[in-house]
């Protein structure tokens, strides 16, 4: 069998596979940013959100990572921000002064996403420890440039796996501003216009409310409303009737599954 035969054989199958629940995060992530904004994204689930958004309802969207790195088009899916197949084609190599100081402190950052260890209610985000039933701390990182978007960007959205551990009602460690126990970002000082979304693999979370605690957007496709409240640390508000998140097309599936992350390094 030739090789292009062999390719397109592979491409038959995966076209083929279910819809899995990290790419109707993705999907749903990459429909909250618009052409022409700037976006500060994360290495991961954001980064290939956005990469997804800029190939098909966004290209003119801004890339920026906190590193320093701008508008970049990696061929291969880089594995984290050291990984230096992340900088090709990128318009701009710089710093992070560049990214937290004249972009983000300057106002210039419509949306910023960041993942998280654990996130609140009130869309606080922990990136910092976790605490385990028997007291036992355990340290990851700091906020890195986590805490300079949630508090800068003019709308922030956190991608997160669902669990109870996951969004528990308040965070083991604030490593990063929502609306802390409920106040306003103008009760807080914090310029940033705050969580937008809270997008897991089992719904989408907003926080549209006078409380400014979550509540459900969308549910995702073959997700039952038991299921959902059962994982989550804290009471959700629930519309009636009750969205569905909307499935990726088969446009945004073979994006996905044959150039933006074939290998599957995020979309397990």
């Amino acid at each position: 069998m030739s090789s292009s035969a062999s390719t397109e054989v592979r491409r038959a199958d995966v076209s083929s596979e279910p819809v899995t629940a990290s790419e109707i995060m993705v999907t749903a992530a990459s429909k909250e940013v618009h052409d022409g904004e700037v976006a500060v994204v994360g290495i991961g689930l954001p980064q290939v959100a956005c990469v997804l958004a800029r190939r098909t309802h966004a290209p003119g969207l801004s890339l920026l990572l906190e590193i320093g790195v701008a508008n970049m088009e990696p061929v291969d899916t880089p594995v984290g921000l050291a990984d230096s197949r992340i900088f090709y084609r990128a318009t701009s190599w710089s710093g992070f002064i560049d990214t937290l100081g004249m972009s983000l402190h300057r106002g210039i950052v419509d949306v910023g996403f960041i993942g998280a260890l654990e996130v609140d209610q009130h869309g606080n985000v922990n990136t910092t420890l976790t605490k385990d039933p028997d007291g036992r701390v355990r340290y990851f990182n700091g906020s890195a440039g986590g805490n300079d978007v949630a508090s800068l960007a003019k709308r922030v959205i956190v991608i997160v796996r669902h669990g109870k551990r996951k969004l528990p009602a308040a965070v083991a460690h604030l490593t990063s501003p929502g609306f802390v126990n409920g106040h306003s970002r103008q009760e807080l000082s914090l310029r940033g216009g705050g969580p937008r979304r809270v997008i897991t693999d089992m719904a989408v979370l907003g926080f549209d409310n006078p409380s400014r605690t979550a509540s459900v957007v969308s549910i995702h496709p073959g997700v039952q409303l038991e299921e959902l409240l059962d994982n989550t640390g804290f009471p959700l508000h629930v519309p009636d009737p009750l969205p569905v998140t909307p499935g990726p097309t088969e446009e945004q599936l073979k994006l996905l599954r044959e150039e933006i992350d074939p290998g599957r390094v995020y979309l397990r």
